[in-house]
């Protein structure tokens, strides 16, 4: 498998670093990875701490696989024990071919806690504190309201597929995070936008575009369909926002 191959490689080109553990969040330890389809979120942890030449032996790292198959979809953030424990923290981090600090969210942890993979050392819960409910309802609930509610105002953004897939499926697994307190899958959302009252043919769309099936016929094909879409997404998901914040913020 392609996918193997390449995080037994990226495992070797890591080695050097002497992680204290690496792991997988996200469809892969969830069990909704699509090989070709799915990114590839991983955390590392390392003895710390992270100086220059540690960013820079993790970009030789990086660069080392840029000609396997699917690298451009592997991610990886790289924690410490000192630095682990913070959510809102920026960590080192490898996305979209080059370096950038983000936070490892109250989401990501609570899915390391719950299903991670654990693909080399230590599991998480030796390293990563745990995240509360009221923790993990707070950021979903603020995600929504000062992340996805203010982008619904870019009309621009909603031609493309990618703020489409994520601000569905995000907004679906949020709904049933704060009903329920669990996390769900990419493909248990688009049942649960259908639920929600979403519009069909931009689940339909969605589908087929994360499993595969029959191609798109015409009318959803298209720079006309994607405008029409944009219509369609932002003025469902602005009034389901804002449902959501107003019952959980």
């Amino acid at each position: 498998m392609t996918t193997d191959r390449l995080l037994d490689r990226f495992r070797a080109a890591l080695a050097p670093l002497e992680p204290l553990a690496l792991w997988a969040h996200g469809s892969l330890a969830g069990g909704d990875y699509r090989e070709g389809r799915s990114d590839l979120d991983l955390i590392a942890v390392l003895p710390g701490p992270v100086r220059p030449v540690t960013a820079w032996r993790v970009a030789v790292a990086h660069q080392s696989l840029r000609a396997e198959p699917l690298a451009g979809g592997l991610h990886c953030s790289y924690l410490t024990p000192a630095t682990a424990a913070d959510p809102a923290r920026g960590h080192l981090t490898w996305a979209h071919g080059g370096l950038t600090r983000r936070p490892v969210t109250p989401v990501t942890r609570r899915e390391l806690h719950a299903f991670g993979r654990v693909l080399a050392g230590a599991a998480p819960t030796g390293l990563l504190p745990p995240v509360t409910d009221a923790e993990l309802a707070a950021f979903v609930v603020a995600d929504q309201r000062d992340y996805w509610r203010p982008a619904l105002d870019d009309a621009r953004l909603w031609t493309r597929d990618i703020w489409i897939d994520l601000g569905l499926l995000t907004h679906a697994r949020a709904a049933v995070t704060l009903r329920e307190g669990r996390l769900i899958t990419k493909r248990e959302a688009l049942a649960e936008l259908l639920a929600l009252g979403a519009p069909p043919e931009a689940v339909e769309d969605v589908r087929l575009r994360r499993y595969g099936g029959v191609t798109p016929s015409a009318p959803m094909a298209g720079e006309a369909w994607r405008e029409r879409r944009a219509g369609l997404v932002c003025g469902w998901l602005g009034r389901s926002v804002d449902r959501l914040v107003a019952a959980y913020g």
